[in-house]
């Protein structure tokens, strides 16, 4: 069981309210689970340095809003049991958590069978060489396999001494992050990957947050930040951003890398989206390849069991460094999943896979269009996810709230918010439904809650 780590979400006005978005938010990322413990209302109100009182509200408002439950003699917990759904949408009940981004699995995809024969064949071919410790870097058959998943983003493949095969994406962010912790502060877009803000936190990393628009970071916000600031990396997602959705276009990704050039400020790209894309586009890594660190996992493109991320550095000096830093953490990539992933894309597998989950992904946004058309959210038509606008009566954690007691998780602007204030929105991971009629019956469910009356749903005081 977690015992919650007490915080106060920066961008909620009032310090009360301030905890009960950082709990909704916790929960809807899966750093809180039902079950789990809070501690007790005075060690809160020590841990944040506020009243006791301020403490005592904000768990009245959490449960108002049916977040936690408290047991006499053992304390409070997070609610672990769905209440009764409202205005008669107990038939649409579906108890589905759409808060996690993963690539759908399309009956085409044959991913189960394919990961089973892929193991086996691998183990089939060697003795023990894939049962033991491999290089931190990659087995050199890895690393040439990455330069040609990675080729079609870059126009001229970067080279094999740059690239190394990490255990995941978010392994390789901390550790790069690690690697630059003692420069200075990092800048990021006013809504970012939650992931980034856990290594920020951990790390001790200020993050400055910069305006945004429909492609992403405003090149102006930056080099203002630039100027006033003097940040040491920026951390972005040029495609299909998480939660945003927006994808920067070749004028935005041109801007933002030259103004990094001429302030001398580290880029940090995270990727794991562009092969989604029908026509891919230049990394930024590809423009500014001397100062860009470039991730691309194959966790959100084909399938989180398969937990690869080919990291391109700026040098291969930066390599070995970054190589270093992982063995702290995650000496090396899973040998196992290493060869199967370098066997997939050596024989065509990979691309078939992915081509078969982006045709998925196209037709869940299709339905989403179809249910939420009365309502207003951005989407890319081959996204994983969606980011919607939650309509005057609602804030984003209650109708998170709300949502979650109907048996839907979905995670509101808050988990994301860098800024001091934040769009009242949520986002919709459309992958984690197990099939595109289960997608459905949860969005028909959703529209119906945001139709309802604030009123009505008992949770105004």
């Amino acid at each position: 069981m977690t015992l919650w780590k007490p915080r106060l979400a920066t961008s909620s006005r009032f310090k009360h309210q301030g905890i009960v978005d950082a709990l909704v938010a916790d929960i809807g990322t899966g750093v809180l689970k039902p079950g789990d413990g809070l501690p007790p209302q005075r060690d809160i109100a020590r841990q944040l340095g506020i009243d006791l009182t301020t403490v005592t509200r904000a768990m009245n408002e959490a449960h108002r809003l049916d977040l936690i439950e408290a047991k006499i003699g053992s304390g409070t917990f997070i609610k672990g049991s769905l209440i009764q759904p409202l205005s008669g949408a107990a038939s649409l009940l579906t108890d589905l958590d759409l808060t996690m981004i993963i690539p759908p699995m399309p009956p085409e995809a044959d991913l189960y069978n394919k990961l089973t024969e892929g193991v086996g064949q691998v183990l089939s071919g060697a003795s023990s060489h894939f049962l033991s410790y491999q290089e931190s870097t990659g087995t050199e058959a890895a690393r040439a396999a990455g330069i040609r998943w990675l080729a079609p983003r870059f126009g001229e493949p970067p080279s094999a001494d740059n690239l190394l095969v990490a255990g995941g994406a978010q392994s390789a962010l901390f550790a790069i992050c690690s690697l630059l912790a003692s420069r200075g502060a990092l800048c990021a877009g006013a809504l970012t990957y939650p992931g980034v803000k856990s290594v920020a936190s951990v790390l001790g990393i200020p993050i400055h947050p910069l305006a945004m628009d429909k492609h992403g970071i405003i090149p102006e916000a930056f080099e203002t930040c630039c100027k006033t600031l003097g940040p040491k990396a920026i951390y972005l997602t040029p495609t299909i951003d998480n939660p945003t959705t927006a994808t920067m276009p070749l004028t935005r990704r041109q801007a933002i890398a030259s103004i990094a050039q001429r302030y001398d400020v580290t880029i940090i790209e995270d990727d794991p989206y562009a092969e989604l894309l029908d026509t891919p586009l230049p990394a930024i890594a590809s423009l500014a390849p001397d100062i860009t660190w470039h991730i691309a996992t194959l966790s959100k493109c084909a399938t989180p069991a398969l937990r690869v991320a080919y990291v391109v550095c700026p040098s291969s000096l930066d390599v070995l460094k970054l190589a270093s830093s992982l063995r702290a953490s995650n000496p090396t990539a899973s040998p196992l999943l290493m060869a199967v992933a370098t066997a997939w894309i050596n024989d065509g597998s990979l691309y078939k896979i992915v081509a078969a989950i982006r045709e998925e992904s196209r037709a869940r946004q299709t339905v989403a269009r179809k249910v939420l058309k009365g309502w207003h959210f951005a989407a890319h038509p081959a996204g994983h996810h969606l980011w919607l606008d939650i309509p005057v009566q609602w804030s984003a954690s209650e109708f998170s709230a709300l949502a979650r007691r109907s048996g839907i998780g979905i995670v509101p602007a808050s988990a994301f918010s860098v800024a001091p204030a934040h769009p009242e929105a949520v986002r919709l991971s459309l992958g984690a439904a197990p099939n595109r009629a289960r997608l459905e019956q949860a969005l028909v469910l959703l529209d119906r809650l945001l139709h309802e009356p604030r009123f009505a749903t008992g949770l105004i005081v």
